[in-house]
C-alpha cells in the first residue's frame, strides 16, 4: 500500500524534482503553506495533475477549496499532493515551474502560450534560456 500513500516526486520544466506528500483527508495537511496539486489517478500507477496551487496555510486553503469541487466532480481528481514551501518567493516559483511542465487543464494563466514564451520568474528564466541554447535541433 505504500504506492497509494506515503510521497510522490513531481518534476519541474527546470528538471528539478518536488517531493510532495499525498493527503487523502484533512487530517493529513500540514502546517503552514506551501504548494497543492489536486490528482487524477488511473489504474493505480498513472497520476495526472488536474491543477497546480500554493498557499499560504494549507487548513484555510485546501477545505472548502473553490476549484476541489470541480476537480473532483468533473474532472475525477481522487487526491492531494502537498509541499510545504516556507518562503512565498520561493513558492511562486516553485508553482510556475511545474504548471510550466505539467500544464494542467485547470490551470490557465502560467501556462505557456508557445514555445518562445519564457517564464516570468527571473530564476526559472534564465534556466530555460540556457535550456534553449543548448537544444539540439530537429528534437524539439
Amino acid at each position: 500500500m505504500w504506492i497509494l500513500f506515503g510521497w510522490h516526486t513531481w518534476w519541474g520544466e527546470s528538471g528539478r524534482p518536488y517531493r510532495f506528500k499525498i493527503t487523502l483527508t484533512k487530517n493529513g495537511l500540514p502546517d503552514g503553506g506551501g504548494i497543492y496539486v489536486f490528482v487524477r489517478r488511473r489504474f493505480v500507477f498513472f497520476l495526472f495533475p488536474l491543477y497546480i496551487g500554493k498557499a499560504t496555510n494549507f487548513k484555510s486553503r485546501l477545505i472548502g477549496h473553490e476549484r476541489w469541487w470541480e476537480a473532483w466532480w468533473k474532472r475525477g481528481a481522487t487526491e492531494r499532493h502537498v509541499l510545504v514551501i516556507k518562503k512565498p518567493g520561493d513558492r511562486a516559483r516553485v508553482e510556475e515551474d511545474l504548471i510550466r511542465n505539467y500544464q494542467p487543464r485547470m490551470n490557465d494563466i502560467l501556462i505557456p502560450r508557445g514555445t518562445h514564451d519564457g517564464p516570468n520568474n527571473p530564476r526559472l528564466r534564465r534556466w530555460w534560456k540556457i535550456k534553449r541554447w543548448f537544444r539540439i535541433p530537429f528534437f524539439g
